[in-house]
């Protein structure tokens, strides 16, 4: 492990509750009705969640019957996601892995990186090799579906910061483009009554990442360089056009 931000459990612990609400929980079913419609999935099918995090579609795919490995380098989410597998007697495997090096070849039908989860390695060329070991973790034929924010959504939507509140806390957003609209640095502060001392100073969480943002031209020639032979790019998981009106940005790869 190198180091990098995203390898402090602390920091996911914190920014859970935020992340990972009842609202989250409650799309999931409709996420992966979505999938389906849009790879064609074959029942039976092993399917990698790479990034899995708590395990929120690795757990509703097994229980439509597909053979699912979940990856993920945070072990507290890996844990819950474990537990809430146990709990519904699925029989998942979860494994945690940096993406940068985790690879199965030939082992999966699908994979699938969802909820802005590609983008937060120091360097374009790790994002290069993440997507080429997920490539060589796919069977011939297989899918990768991939949903990020894309540059130009990240341009048309961009705002300074917002404040709002969310499972128990005030927070307060602020965003900075970093070069060129290379990346966006984002930054959360959460602050809250202390519940271990209500009278004394609040509680507060003060962290910041950049995430890497590629345009959909961009993604679609790092794709074809990690060597899938087809990509096709949408506005949404609901496979709508990548124009004006996207709301995210889906890449659809074969391998």
């Amino acid at each position: 492990m190198s180091g990098d931000w995203f390898e402090d459990d602390s920091f996911w612990a914190a920014y859970a509750p935020l992340m990972f609400d009842e609202e989250r929980w409650a799309e999931v079913p409709a996420v992966v009705d979505a999938l389906e419609r849009l790879v064609g999935l074959e029942a039976g099918a092993a399917v990698l969640d790479s990034c899995c995090g708590p395990g929120r579609h690795s757990i509703e795919l097994a229980a439509r019957g597909y053979r699912v490995t979940g990856v993920d380098i945070t072990e507290t989410y890996l844990e819950a996601a474990r537990e809430s597998a146990a709990g519904l007697e699925l029989p998942l495997e979860f494994c945690r892995a940096d993406i940068r090096s985790f690879v199965r070849p030939g082992s999966f039908d699908l994979a699938i990186n969802l909820y802005t989860s590609f983008g937060y390695f120091p360097s374009p060329e790790e994002d290069l090799a993440a997507l080429r070991n997920i490539r060589r973790s796919l069977r011939p034929g297989g899918a990768l579906v991939l949903e990020t924010n894309g540059k130009e959504t990240a341009a048309r939507d961009f705002i300074d910061g917002e404040t709002f509140e969310r499972s128990g806390w005030t927070v307060r957003t602020e965003y900075e483009v970093v070069g060129p609209w290379e990346g966006l640095r984002n930054r959360w502060i959460l602050s809250r009554e202390n519940p271990l001392s209500p009278a004394g100073p609040r509680e507060t969480v003060d962290r910041s990442f950049v995430l890497r943002l590629y345009s959909a031209t961009e993604l679609r020639a790092a794709l074809l360089a990690a060597g899938f032979s087809d990509v096709e790019l949408y506005g949404n998981l609901g496979a709508s056009p990548y124009d004006q009106h996207a709301s995210s940005l889906v890449a659809l790869a074969r391998s």
